[in-house]
């Protein structure tokens, strides 16, 4: 199972996202560990078993142990993070703002491997679960930490040909039953 198998499985009409698949993740110019476990988080964040399997395996072996543990554990975290950030920012009451999160989320002051790739990681599956507070606040960190924007839409390019390949490989399994 590789980024290949994945694009041979898509139709005909999604053509651009086979080319984009091929160009956001098969000749990124991001580091591997980066590339790999925003891959990783965000087939996971784009729930999808096909895209999952299809790409669960490169990005293991392109990750160290604790990157591919890493990158799993900001997929879990950012999936409660954010709807519940979202729902608290949605809300025209501005008093849930105030209130404790009493959430635990330990893993982002200790994830294992170097913070910025975590963020990175973190932002991405933000921008598939569509938490604009999320994004605001990775996206900070990240420019504080000096990544440049350019890099840093590099996480929402792969984000978006992640969902896109999901949504369509999975509607065409609904629709071939």
């Amino acid at each position: 199972m590789s980024l290949d198998s994945l694009k041979s499985r898509l139709p005909d009409y999604a053509k651009d996202l086979k080319l984009n698949l091929g160009s956001v993740i098969g000749n990124s110019d991001l580091p591997a560990q980066q590339l790999w476990g925003t891959v990783l988080s965000t087939a996971i964040a784009s729930r999808s078993a096909i895209v999952l399997r299809e790409l669960e395996p490169e990005a293991k072996a392109n990750l160290s142990p604790e990157a591919y543990t890493a990158a799993k554990a900001a997929a879990a975290v950012m999936a409660m993070n954010n709807v519940f950030y979202r729902t608290r920012h949605l809300l025209s009451d501005d008093e849930y703002g105030t209130l404790r999160a009493g959430l635990r989320m330990n893993v982002i002051g200790n994830p294992g491997v170097d913070k910025v790739d975590f963020e990175f990681w973190s932002f991405a599956v933000s921008a598939i679960n569509g938490c604009g507070q999320c994004l605001d606040s990775h996206e900070q960190v990240l420019r504080k930490a000096g990544v440049e924007r350019e890099v840093i839409q590099e996480a929402f390019k792969i984000a978006a040909v992640v969902q896109a390949v999901a949504a369509t490989l999975d509607a065409e399994a609904v629709l071939s039953e």
